[in-house]
């Protein structure tokens, strides 16, 4: 009849079955073309710096901006080296191939003449210029030791254990460097002169007869001025050297029953001996140079010293006192070449001593 429902067909007029239901069942895993993108990272977010390779004119340019930075700041002290050092060495090799002379009855006044190297002769030529270097030689005989010997032993107590107010005595040490050389000469030779030095009545009254301005006490008293005003200055160099010791070999040698005196002369002393060197060296060229302490004891009432007494005196003498200013100057360059060839054998002689097994 066409009024009774008709029972459902299997397509249900024609809509898609319904998809079966998922309780139950475990969800199933998305694949990984279904997965989410991954975040970049924080290096693939920047951009890539462009390189320089195969950029020639890039890097170029910044090995020029390097070379120009170097030049800037070493341009400073290479132009301070030339005009302190360069041009006054120039000038004196200059004025050492000249010289003044009068001219026929002497009405023109001195004309200065090309002499070559008749400056350098008349120099090594002059007895009183030889002698000044056998001065200096018997100065270095007991500066360089005594300076040498008593900065180490006095650096050796200040680094023991047992030293107490390090930084008291450093400080007295290095106090008399701090003074200028005209002020210590100038207060050595107050101590020096009798009726005025409280030294020299102390040892009048025990006896002891000392003239410090003879011939004979003038080399010993430069020497203790000389000391008075360096000693403190390469006590402290040394002591600043043995600080930087490892203090475990140090331990380590204490532990194996090494005494003080062994670890201080096999330990101590071949770990600083580039400072040994370098005092030495110094000591050595500063010794050439011996000038202020001899020229004023030259003022003191009955001094040995003369005015040619040192080379730098001699120099001084002929430049300003003679006004023969190409003998001084020829004098000055000898000394400057003996300073440097002294110099150029203890750097050799150390060199070579170090490369020994």
């Amino acid at each position: 009849m066409s009024g009774a429902p008709r029972p459902a067909s299997g397509n249900d007029g024609g809509r898609p079955p319904e998809a079966p239901s998922s309780q139950g069942r475990p969800p199933e895993a998305p694949s990984s073309q279904e997965r989410p993108a991954k975040a970049p990272s924080s290096q693939e977010r920047l951009p890539k710096a462009p390189s320089s390779q195969g950029h020639p004119s890039k890097a170029l340019s910044s090995r020029a901006r390097t070379r120009l930075a170097a030049g800037t700041l070493l341009a400073p002290f290479f132009a301070l080296f030339t005009v302190a050092m360069i041009v006054p060495v120039a000038y004196a090799l200059w004025l050492s191939l000249f010289t003044e002379k009068q001219s026929g009855l002497g009405f023109d006044g001195p004309r200065t003449v090309f002499d070559g190297l008749g400056n350098y002769a008349a120099a090594l030529g002059d007895q009183a210029f030889r002698e000044g270097f056998w001065v200096l030689l018997g100065y270095c005989a007991f500066y360089i030791p005594l300076m040498g010997g008593g900065a180490i032993v006095l650096a050796l107590l200040l680094d023991t254990a047992l030293a107490r107010a390090r930084r008291f005595f450093q400080l007295a040490l290095f106090l008399p460097h701090a003074i200028p050389g005209l002020i210590a000469a100038l207060i050595w030779i107050y101590l020096y002169t009798p009726q005025l030095s409280p030294v020299v009545a102390a040892m009048e009254a025990g006896g002891i007869g000392f003239d410090f301005f003879s011939s004979e006490g003038t080399l010993p008293s430069i020497v203790n001025i000389a000391l008075w005003e360096w000693l403190g200055y390469n006590v402290v160099i040394f002591y600043a050297a043995l600080q930087a010791v490892d203090r475990s070999l140090l331990e380590a040698a204490t532990v194996d029953g090494a005494g003080n005196w062994r670890i201080a002369f096999s330990i101590k002393l071949p770990l600083i001996r580039s400072s040994l060197v370098m005092v030495l060296l110094f000591t050595i060229i500063g010794s050439l140079q011996l000038f202020t302490e001899p020229l004023i004891l030259s003022r003191g009432s009955g001094s040995a010293v003369t005015s040619t007494w040192t080379p730098n005196m001699y120099a001084y003498s002929a430049a300003f006192e003679r006004n023969d200013y190409g003998l001084a100057a020829a004098a000055s360059v000898l000394i400057a070449l003996v300073a440097a060839v002294l110099s150029f054998a203890v750097t050799r002689f150390t060199n070579r001593k170090e490369a020994r097994p």
